[in-house]
């Protein structure tokens, strides 16, 4: 399979939210039921996230956007925002060249926070180098690097990843 790995433009902030309300659809009924809402994230939303300085890869097979990958520096560390691959393209790869592509932008510290009921997400980032932390990090870091709802945070967990220069 050809494809390609870009930074995304404004341009792209349409197709981005169709990737991520497309592969969020693998959450629905695994995430508590009050944190889950159709579409998962909103033009706005989005919006706000890039403005909040949230960079997205995006990874194009044949010009169709069909992964995506965000890296938000904040405060001395390398967040990992709103990784996602469309559902039909899973389990192909895309998620991990992504993922080694926006690596390559890191300066320091990676974190990333995921649901604790999606397995497959945080095995994802195991396979790929990542450490689960325990509740009393995750919980001081969530307050720290990420803006969400209390209820969100419970049902969360982090992965670290020390980039080595």
């Amino acid at each position: 399979m050809s494809w390609s790995i870009q930074r995304c433009s404004a341009s792209e902030h349409r197709a981005i939210g169709l990737v991520i309300n497309d592969a969020s659809k693998a959450y629905h009924k695994v995430i508590p039921a009050d944190c889950w809402k159709s579409p998962y994230m909103s033009e706005a939303e989005l919006e706000a996230e890039v403005a909040d300085g949230v960079l997205f890869w995006g990874l194009s097979v044949r010009g169709a956007l069909v992964g995506v990958m965000g890296l938000q520096h904040r405060d001395g560390v390398d967040l990992i925002r709103h990784s996602y691959v469309c559902r039909s393209w899973q389990g192909q790869g895309i998620g991990t060249a992504l993922l080694e592509e926006v690596e390559r932008y890191s300066e320091a510290q990676i974190l990333v926070g995921t649901w604790a009921d999606a397995t497959w997400a945080i095995g994802f980032y195991q396979m790929n180098g990542y450490r689960l932390l325990d509740n009393r990090q995750k919980s001081e870091l969530l307050g720290q690097y990420w803006q969400i709802p209390a209820r969100q945070a419970r049902a969360s967990v982090v992965l670290t990843k020390t980039r080595l220069r």
